[in-house]
């Protein structure tokens, strides 16, 4: 219910979700689907916000040309023919031999093909997409292996606060410091109860 696109099948017809119109039967959105309207021309990313929710972010026509996915799964299928398996179920064939598990890897919509990917490692930015730091945003600054339990990412973000969480909460969403999409208002930093207070005040005393 974050975005409405239309009330009747006729503008729901409009609607385009990763290149391929849908309509007549329900359809689930997640982190981060592409959204396009062709009657409007606009285009947005479905993203989590600092607090952890869904947000719909506007994004440029070049930017809907893909979308970002994290690498779940990499195996030998029949005939030998190596296959990766992406968050979103999407399975590619004859993938470079350069991914892991655990990668990023940038799809092209309209092909369905890889065409760059970012290694996970340390000093990659980096999106939370699960636990207590749901949509905090930050660069990886070490990984801590427990075998036979879960690893864990520590995460540096922009104002120099750390956090750490599971590594499969994390997404990597950028090369260095530099992200791959457009980030939502907050840029992924949350604030505290009392920083939050002191913008809120600081935005009062600005309007009035």
């Amino acid at each position: 219910h974050l975005f409405v696109l239309g009330l009747f099948n006729n503008d729901v017809q409009h609607s385009v979700l990763k290149t391929s119109i849908w309509m007549l039967r329900p359809f689930f959105l997640s982190f981060p689907d592409v959204i396009s309207i062709e009657k409007t021309g606009e285009h947005f990313r479905l993203i989590y916000d600092v607090k952890g929710r869904f947000t719909v972010h506007r994004i440029t026509a070049e930017e809907a040309k893909y979308k970002l996915c994290k690498v779940k799964k990499i195996m030998v299928g029949t005939k030998g023919i190596p296959h990766l398996v992406t968050h979103d179920a999407r399975t590619i064939r004859y993938p470079d031999p350069l991914i892991k598990v655990n990668d990023t890897v940038r799809i092209d919509l309209d092909t369905n093909k890889i065409t760059e990917f970012i290694k996970f490692d340390t000093g990659n930015l980096c999106m939370v997409t699960g636990g207590a730091n749901l949509g905090r945003i930050g660069v990886i600054t070490n990984r801590e292996r427990h075998p036979g339990s879960f690893d864990v990412v520590h995460v540096k973000d922009s104002t120099g606060n750390t956090f750490a969480t599971r590594l499969s909460n994390i997404f990597i969403i950028g090369k260095g410091n530099k992200p791959w999409v457009s980030l939502p208002r907050g840029k992924g930093i949350r604030l505290t109860i009392a920083e939050e207070r002191d913008k809120r005040l600081a935005a009062k005393q600005g309007s009035s």
